[in-house]
């Protein structure tokens, strides 16, 4: 709900362009209704112009795990009045399930029909991945602010199981001066405040195109302060000596580019090996920071190839190809 307000606080048009084109199924017009030359009122007064605008409301209802309730979603009808454009909008990571979902809408129509001469309530049924998808067809690469938004918003999805197979998707970052580096030690790393999503690869991006691809094997918290070394596995497998060493590596050479990455706590971001690419942003703007990728969807598989055939497959290729 946090998105969609900031999305609303960006851009009222196209919040409403998002209701018309994803929920209200592009029948109904929230916007503005400007109308000149009135007809007369009751009063005789014939005004110039009335601008006006439909009522609506949406009754969100979210879930973690399809435990929608037909009883408590029934309740939810009483939330209606007197509005122009009545929607309830049930959120899952999965779709409704069909017995349900054919139940509830059944009640619905009959629901509906008792109700004669009343604008009809609709019911849609969204998964938060949908969501992100009709969100993103809407906000345009120069909508700086509010795509920032959204890519956190996206991480927040997947750090909470919000969209399934958080595993296929791919995380490009910003690689800049450390991308030899990376390459080199075959990790990533990032201030441990900024956090992490769930995801399965990470993308190095440098100079408008992701550079190399690594399959995820851990994430490791470690810092150096008052000469002891600190370590811990937040994902995956315990680190292992070699990992270690090179994670000193990075601290070490962190120094020549004038920062010490040691004396404060980082998230170092292993994988199995990065694998030389040219996956290159077509348009003109750059990221500012990271984006994510559906792996599964752009390749439209299931069972992803191995990261030599992804890295293969998106070689000299654009990403608005995959769009």
């Amino acid at each position: 709900m946090l998105m969609l307000s900031m999305f609303y606080e960006y851009s009222p048009h196209k919040f409403y362009t998002l209701l018309n084109n994803f929920i209200l199924k592009e029948d109904e017009e929230p916007e503005l209704s400007i109308e000149l030359q009135h007809y007369k009122s009751k009063n005789n007064s014939i005004p110039d112009a009335i601008i006006s605008q439909k009522s609506f409301k949406i009754v969100v209802e979210t879930k973690l795990y399809n435990q929608f309730n037909e009883n408590q979603l029934i309740n939810h009808l009483q939330q209606f009045n007197n509005e122009d454009v009545k929607v309830i909008l049930t959120l899952d990571p999965k779709p409704m399930k069909n017995n349900l979902l054919e139940k509830f809408n059944k009640f619905l129509d009959n629901y509906n029909e008792e109700k004669l001469g009343k604008i009809p309530i609709k019911h849609i049924n969204i998964t938060f991945k949908e969501l992100i998808d009709a969100l993103e067809d809407i906000i345009e690469e120069n909508d700086y602010e509010i795509m920032s938004i959204l890519e956190d918003y996206k991480s927040y999805c997947l750090e909470e199981n919000l969209i399934p197979n958080s595993d296929k998707w791919m995380r490009a970052i910003v690689a800049g001066t450390t991308l030899q580096d990376n390459l080199e030690l075959n990790l990533y790393y990032d201030d441990a405040n900024r956090g992490y999503s769930e995801h399965g690869y990470i993308g190095l991006y440098n100079q408008k195109s992701i550079k190399a691809i690594g399959k995820l094997k851990k994430i490791v918290q470690a810092s150096y302060i008052n000469n002891k070394f600190n370590c811990k596995t937040i994902i995956g497998e315990e680190v292992t000596q070699n990992e270690i060493e090179r994670i000193k590596k990075a601290m070490e050479k962190s120094k020549k580019y004038g920062y010490n990455i040691a004396d404060r706590l980082h998230n170092y971001f292993i994988v199995e090996e990065f694998i030389k690419t040219d996956f290159k942003k077509g348009s003109k703007n750059p990221i500012q920071r990271s984006k994510l990728f559906n792996l599964a969807e752009m390749l439209n598989t299931e069972n992803l190839p191995s990261t030599e055939e992804i890295a293969k497959i998106l070689n000299n290729k654009t990403w608005e190809e995959f769009q």
